[in-house]
């Protein structure tokens, strides 16, 4: 496991200021299909797209990522204890990639999981399948000025191809 220091980022870049040194299309393969399903709330799917590049590469940031999506396939199954599970942990995996991370914006992610916490502690006398809606699952994006340019995640040859490559 990383030192979380050394995985810490500079503060927000600047919007106006052309960021990383990353082309988004240089970012792991399977981090743009884990987004895209994700963004199709399709969860389950998402999530299983990480377990080979984190059980190969060891990246706390995947499996926070892995959790987090896990979350929602327990929302999906109705049940507010794995939610609840799946959000803390992923909290906890996150936090050392604070404020962003291999172009996402890990601030975000972690502001919705405890909104997302909330959600559940309030609403536990509710069917918790209605959750989904009201917890506004946000899209996660890549942005190029979120990527450092020193992620491990980012070398090549190291048993995930990129896009491009």
């Amino acid at each position: 496991m990383a030192d979380p220091e050394k995985r810490r980022g500079p503060t927000r870049p600047d919007p106006e200021t052309k960021g990383g040194s990353s082309d988004l299309q240089d970012l792991p393969q399977a981090l743009h299909r884990f987004l895209e399903l994700f963004n199709a709330r399709e969860y389950w799917e998402s999530h299983e797209v990480l377990e080979g590049p984190w059980r190969e590469r060891g990246s706390d940031f995947y499996q926070g990522l892995i959790l987090y999506a896990s979350a929602f396939v327990h929302a999906q199954r109705g049940n507010p204890r794995g939610i609840l599970a799946q959000l803390l942990k992923a909290e906890r995996k996150l936090a050392g990639y604070r404020p962003y991370y291999l172009g996402v914006d890990v601030d975000g992610v972690l502001a919705h999981a405890a909104r997302c916490r909330e959600l559940v502690e309030r609403r536990r006398d509710e069917e918790p399948r209605s959750w989904l809606g009201v917890a506004d699952v946000p899209r996660l994006e890549l942005d190029k000025r979120l990527v450092r340019g020193d992620e491990p995640e980012l070398r090549r040859g190291e048993g995930e191809a990129t896009r491009g490559a």
